[in-house]
């Protein structure tokens, strides 16, 4: 892969990361309740997923997956679901907390705490088959025949990482510096209810598709 055709892989891929989607809304979510560093495992069960879908699209997965509708049809029912479970579980939170002590929380209040927001993480980049169709239609563009694929999918996966770590521990730092400045003790409760809101609206919007 030339330094140009990267050049255009990170800024196309860049925009995409900053539209927020449910990964991000997760990082937000997360980041209120526990504090801006639960965003680190949120992020790493987000790109143990992609990592995933990255290596099915170099089998051809994703492609092959556009032939069988059915199985389509399923992992979208499954995903939509999963996205408004969340949603419905978030609205009907009643944890009321302020943003005091966000900077001094990590989650290490347990072992299943963690693997909790790391399997739910997975699970949403999961929830969306879509998203395994599209980066079958989105990476081969930037691949070319003077390198092995291998190689070229290992660049394109290590700027996926860089490009997600990095914006989504922005957005989990700014909402967290953003609600202690302005001292908005309700603010977790609030940014919950709209991001579980959010959550049904892109399960429906999965389920409700015509693809």
């Amino acid at each position: 892969m030339t330094f140009h055709l990267w050049t255009l892989f990170f800024l196309a891929y860049l925009v995409t990361t900053l539209s927020p989607g449910p990964n991000v809304l997760l990082v937000l979510k997360n980041s209120i309740q526990f504090g801006w560093k639960s965003a680190f495992i949120t992020i790493f069960g987000n790109l143990t997923c992609q990592f995933l879908i990255v290596c099915l699209v170099a089998l051809g997965v994703g492609a092959l997956l556009q032939t069988l509708p059915v199985w389509f049809l399923v992992m979208k029912i499954l995903g939509g679901t999963y996205l408004i479970y969340l949603g419905i579980k978030a609205l009907r939170s009643k944890k009321k907390s302020t943003f005091d002590a966000i900077d001094n929380t990590v989650v290490t209040k347990s072992t299943k705490t963690g693997l909790a927001l790391f399997g739910e993480a997975f699970l949403v980049s999961a929830s969306n088959p879509k998203t395994l169709i599209f980066l079958s239609a989105f990476l081969p563009q930037f691949l070319t025949l003077e390198s092995p694929a291998y190689q070229q999918f290992s660049v394109m996966f290590i700027t996926i990482c860089a490009i997600v770590t990095s914006v989504h521990i922005s957005y989990a730092f700014g909402i967290a510096r953003l609600g202690k400045r302005y001292s908005l003790k309700n603010m977790e409760t609030k940014i919950t209810k709209i991001t579980g809101g959010l959550f049904i609206t892109m399960g429906g919007g999965i389920l409700l598709s015509n693809r």
